[in-house]
C-alpha cells in the first residue's frame, strides 16, 4: 500500500495508538505515505526546509512549551505558518492540553489534530511499527515458515513433496511454526523481510491423511510465533540422479523476496533421508556463519593447503568439485 488516510490511525485497535481527534476533522481523508515519523523543532523558529508534509508531525513537552513561551500574537501566526504547510496531520503526546488558539489553526486549514496519552517515544514507535505495517512492501508465497533454533526457515517446494510433514515433526522436536501454505511476506527494513500466517489460517496445518489441525491447540502456545525474520530459503525437490547436487557447500546460491537477497538451499527428496535433522542441520550451519565460521570454505582452505604442502602437490588454491 502507497498510502493511508490520517482517519485509519483513529480505527487502529492493534497497535494502542491511543489517539483521539481534537479538530480538523474535514482532513481525515488526508494522505500518510511514510512510515517514518517527523518532531517538527526548528520548524516552529521559521525553518522549513526539512519539512516533510507526507509524515505524521508530532509535538511533545519540546514543541508546546517551546509555543507556551511565545507570545499570543507569535504563536497564532507561528501555528497558521505550520498548519498552512499542507502537513498530512499533528499528534499532540502525554495527553497535553491543546490551546484554543492550536485547535482554531487547525480547523482553518483542515489538517487533523490528534492527541494520545502515550509518551512521545511511545507513540513514535507505536505508530512507525503501525506505519510499517501497513506501508511497506508485501507478498503472499507457497510454503512454510518455521522458527528453528531462533533462525526463520521458509520451506519451499511443489505441493506434495513433504514441506507440512516435516515442519509437523520439527514442532514435534520443540521448534516453533509461523505459517503453513500461505505465507504472508512483509519487507521491514531495505535488507529484511518477515513471514507470518495468514489471518484466517495461521496456527493451522493441513496434513494429508489427518485433515486440517490446530497447532496452537495441540501442542501449546510455546509451539507458535506471529511473525518471524525470513533467513534461510529451503527448496526441497524430487532427488533427479542425472542433476549434480552441491556437495560442498562453498558457493552460496540466493533467492529474491521483494528485493531483498537471502540464502538459498536446495536440498533433495528421496526415501531414507531424515529431512527434520537436515533442517535443523541448516538452522545451526547458518548460526555458525553468522558468527563468522564457514565449515565448508574452512575444509576448502584446509584441503588446499595440504596439497600445496604434500610432495608433488601443486601451489595454489584448488577449486574442490
Amino acid at each position: 500500500m502507497d498510502a493511508i488516510r490520517v482517519g485509519a490511525l483513529l480505527d487502529d485497535k492493534k497497535f494502542d495508538l491511543r489517539l483521539s481527534l481534537v479538530a480538523g476533522k474535514q482532513g481525515l481523508s488526508r494522505r500518510i505515505s511514510s512510515a517514518r515519523i517527523q518532531k517538527p523543532g526548528l520548524v516552529l523558529a521559521g525553518f522549513t526546509e526539512n519539512l516533510h508534509r507526507e509524515r505524521v508531525q508530532v509535538f511533545g513537552n519540546t514543541e508546546m512549551s517551546y509555543l507556551a513561551t511565545l507570545p499570543r500574537e507569535r504563536a497564532v501566526d507561528v501555528l497558521r505558518s505550520f498548519f498552512s504547510a499542507d502537513v498530512a496531520c499533528l499528534v499532540v503526546t502525554k495527553g497535553l492540553d491543546v490551546p484554543p488558539e492550536m485547535a482554531a489553526a487547525a480547523d482553518e486549514s483542515g489538517v487533523p489534530l490528534l492527541r494520545t496519552t502515550h509518551l512521545s517515544s511511545t507513540f513514535i514507535e507505536g505508530v512507525q511499527n503501525y506505519l510499517e505495517d501497513i506501508l511497506t512492501a508485501q507478498t503472499s508465497m507457497h510454503g512454510v515458515l518455521l522458527d528453528v533454533f531462533g533462525v526463520g526457515i521458509l520451506l519451499l517446494g511443489k505441493s506434495g513433496i513433504g514441506k507440512s510433514e516435516i515442519a509437523l515433526d520439527l514442532i514435534m522436536r520443540g521448534h516453533r511454526l509461523v505459517a503453513d501454505d500461505i505465507v504472508d511476506v512483509k519487507r521491514r527494513t531495505p535488507d529484511s523481510v518477515y513471514g507470518a500466517g495468514s489471518e484466517i489460517i495461521k496456527h493451522h496445518m493441513e496434513i494429508r491423511g489427518l485433515g486440517i489441525i490446530n497447532i496452537k491447540d495441540l501442542f501449546g502456545v510455546a509451539s507458535i510465533r506471529e511473525r518471524k525474520k525470513i533467513e534461510i530459503v529451503l527448496e526441497l525437490v524430487e532427488w533427479d540422479p542425472s542433476v549434480e547436487y552441491d556437495r560442498l557447500g562453498v558457493e552460496e546460491k540466493k533467492f529474491r523476496i521483494l528485493d531483498v537477497e537471502i540464502p538459498m538451499l536446495i536440498v533433495p527428496v528421496r526415501p531414507g533421508r531424515n529431512m527434520t535433522t537436515i533442517v535443523e542441520v541448516a538452522a545451526r550451519n547458518h548460526l555458525l556463519k553468522l558468527q563468522g565460521h564457514h565449515s565448508a570454505r574452512e575444509f576448502q582452505e584446509r584441503l588446499n593447503r595440504a596439497i600445496a604442502l604434500a610432495p608433488g602437490g601443486r601451489v595454489g588454491e584448488l577449486d574442490v568439485e
